[in-house]
């Protein structure tokens, strides 16, 4: 039977669930979208549609989505982490449903009143995140599709948001740029998810799960890894440079370089370095999404 727990670790079990980690990346990418539409300005930063933006990609959509993760891995955790709070008792599975209906509930009217097309986003994400993690489709088993999933719903669809949030008018001409430079820091994305599947290379290869390091090896997959995040990133830059925008085109390349160096150490050995490579060459990356926001921005009517 567990054992009552005091409000506040309740609380800390709640937040713990909900990795805020991981609401990093989506925030940023939403943050991006928002300086690309062109009707965001810094003081925007204190503002309630903002604020809002922040906890629909933070604690809300991506909290769910990482405790949707959580509730239909707990089998793979048990091997992987053992220590997260399902597979460890500290939350139980009837409360874990409760947690992920009610911020289901909540991630879907946050969107909605930021926009209704928003709310529509959100409702993708959390498919997504279904489509993901549940069985019998459980995405993350089939090689590239679960990188790719995971991708889209962190990077494309917050940039998206964010530029719908703020944009005076939205057509497909106008949304256009940011869906050509989110799309292709996707790709860079998509290398990075790869990165992430080193940790648990143990479970995923004793329970089926097909990562690229359990099909194609550790140093392949981090080779494999590295050439996405070069060339979704090189494919941004030759993009601003079409856009005659030379001058970021060539900050997004030169912020490739020192990732480019960083990803030596990884490629030799990928379970040891892929801790230490995302935390310093990831900087690199999301610094090239918001100068190509500003590039996007700098040429609104």
């Amino acid at each position: 039977m567990q054992k009552p727990i005091q409000p506040l670790a309740a609380t800390l079990l709640v937040i713990r669930f909900l990795k805020p980690v991981t609401w990093i990346p989506v925030m940023w990418s939403f943050l991006c979208g928002a300086v690309a539409s062109g009707g965001f300005g810094w003081n925007d930063l204190t503002g309630k549609k903002f604020i809002l933006g922040m906890l629909l990609t933070g604690p809300l959509a991506t909290g769910t989505c990482q405790m949707l993760n959580d509730y239909f891995d707990r089998d793979l955790d048990e091997i992987n982490e053992p220590s997260r709070p399902i597979p460890g008792g500290a939350i139980t599975l009837q409360n874990a449903t409760i947690l992920i209906a009610v911020w289901s509930a909540l991630s879907v009217l946050a969107g909605w009143l930021i926009h209704p097309i928003i709310g529509l986003y959100v409702i993708i994400g959390i498919i997504n995140a279904h489509l993901y993690s549940a069985n019998p489709i459980k995405l993350k088993k089939r090689l590239w599709a679960g990188n790719i999933i995971v991708a889209l719903s962190y990077l494309i669809i917050p940039w998206m948001a964010g530029e719908i949030a703020y944009s005076s008018s939205i057509s497909l001409s106008s949304l256009t740029p940011s869906l050509v430079i989110a799309g292709l820091f996707t790709l860079s994305s998509t290398g990075t998810m790869t990165i992430n599947d080193f940790k648990s290379l143990k479970g995923d290869s004793h329970s089926g799960i097909r990562t690229l390091p359990v099909v194609f090896g550790e140093t392949n997959a981090a080779l494999l890894a590295a050439i996405l995040i070069n060339a979704g990133q090189l494919l941004a830059a030759l993009y601003l440079f079409s856009r005659e925008q030379g001058l970021y085109g060539a900050i997004v390349l030169l912020l490739i370089i020192p990732q480019f160096i960083l990803q030596f150490p990884l490629v030799r050995s990928p379970r040891t370095m892929d801790v230490r490579y995302n935390a310093l060459a990831q900087n690199f990356l999301v610094a090239g999404m918001l100068v190509s926001a500003l590039a996007i921005q700098a040429v609104r009517p």
